[in-house]
């Protein structure tokens, strides 16, 4: 019974559209009305595994993934009717960061939320909590963004962009 549901549906179909060599401009705003950090001529390598499609964020002529600096998997669960997500970045200590969206969304825009991460330091505060929403989209064939909002857990409420990593297809 669980067979159609490891098929390949249209969101796995789209996903495999994604797949490929992409040229990622990385922005950060480490904190609100920061001014941005603009890291540009990293390299976007997906590929599909099954009805997931895994990236890697690596340095350029980097191919044995020895220098990724991020990796994450996307995938619809038609089981749950919603996507499932997991990074890990090797730049901040945190772990697994895992993601859900609350429903199938469009193809074209998939809205995640992420589980509360903790802050170990850097430009923010330490051993403070946020929240992150991220914001998966495909401006065409060739062009897509992934927009990371964090809000610090300290009563605010101040939502910020803080990563925006921008990929046009390598031709």
């Amino acid at each position: 019974m669980s067979e159609p549901l490891n098929e390949p549906g249209p969101e796995a179909r789209f996903l495999s559209r994604r797949a490929g060599i992409w040229d990622v401009t990385e922005t950060v705003w480490p904190a609100p009305h920061a001014a941005p950090v603009i890291s540009a001529g990293l390299v976007g390598e997906r590929v599909m595994i099954g009805t997931l499609i895994q990236e890697f964020i690596r340095l350029p002529g980097d191919t044995t993934h020895s220098a990724v600096k991020r990796t994450d998997l996307l995938c619809y669960n038609r089981l749950d009717g919603r996507w499932d997500y997991v990074s890990f970045d090797t730049r901040d200590p945190v772990g697994f960061m895992p993601a859900w969206s609350l429903d199938r969304g469009n193809l074209d825009r998939i809205a995640l939320s992420f589980a509360p991460i903790a802050v170990v330091g850097g430009t923010i505060s330490t051993g403070q909590f946020l929240r992150m929403r991220q914001e998966l989209a495909t401006l065409g064939p060739d062009h897509d963004t992934n927009e990371q909002y964090f809000t610090m857990a300290d009563g605010t409420g101040t939502e910020w962009l803080n990563h925006r990593y921008d990929y046009v297809r390598r031709v």
